[in-house]
């Protein structure tokens, strides 16, 4: 499903938003997204590093930005991890999303025990660990109502061999209970680059979100979704 099922109720929630609006600070290439990226996650992913930077109240040790882009379907690449200071891509991978969100597209969301649904929003990487699904890195929600049960939930980035090319083109990528799974192979690398305090943040239009979160962007909502229709 695209983003224009989406795009009257997101005009009409996003203006009734009284938040303060961050503002993006990556440099030189913002007007263009990553290859394969939707604008829209390209657009708040780096108003939430912004905020997340700007902020201060979160350990943030590492210049990194990663990107879930749930808009695109499972198999599809939709996990880039970007320095924002340059627009620099240093990975793309696949990664699942949660049962409980959807079959290839995912399309439900949520911040409940139990719901086997994957989160939106901006997170802090936490600390690695080894557990049942190999070498996984914590992630911290830093979005009430949102995502900010992801710790208690378990929600971590972790391997499996249900995520890789070979199902992706056949589109039978696996899903999770809530968690990104990235392919097995892949796991080692994605947590090296983003260990101990890099933002991560995952996109989809859904109008709750849009109307709630405070690091979304929503000046840019004009420049590429248009007008309402009258």
């Amino acid at each position: 499903m695209r983003l224009s099922v989406y795009l009257s109720s997101f005009l009409v929630l996003a203006g009734s938003s009284a938040c303060a609006l961050p503002r993006p600070l990556v440099g030189p290439n913002l007007a263009s997204a990553p290859e394969g990226m939707s604008r829209e996650a390209w657009v708040h992913a780096n108003a939430a590093f912004g905020r997340v930077q700007s902020d201060g109240r979160h350990p943030f040790p590492r210049q990194l930005l990663a990107i879930i882009d749930y808009s695109l379907p499972s198999s599809e690449r939709r996990l880039w991890v970007v320095d924002p200071g340059t627009a620099q891509v240093l990975a793309t991978d696949y990664v699942a999303h949660g049962s409980g969100s959807g079959g290839t597209w995912a399309t439900t969301f949520s911040n409940q025990l139990g719901s086997l649904q994957s989160s939106l929003g901006t997170f802090i990487t936490g600390d690695r660990f080894v557990g049942v699904r190999g070498v996984s890195l914590r992630l911290r929600g830093l979005e009430p109502g949102i995502n900010d049960r992801a710790w208690a939930r378990g929600i971590v980035l972790h391997g499996t061999p249900n995520v890789s090319a070979s199902r992706a083109a056949i589109g039978t990528v696996g899903r999770t209970e809530g968690c990104p799974a990235v392919p097995r192979e892949s796991a080692r690398r994605l947590v090296d680059l983003l260990e101990g305090g890099a933002v991560l943040f995952a996109w989809y239009p859904d109008p709750q979100f849009l109307a709630r979160s405070r690091f979304l962007d929503q000046t840019s909502v004009p420049a590429f979704l248009g007008s309402p229709s009258p």
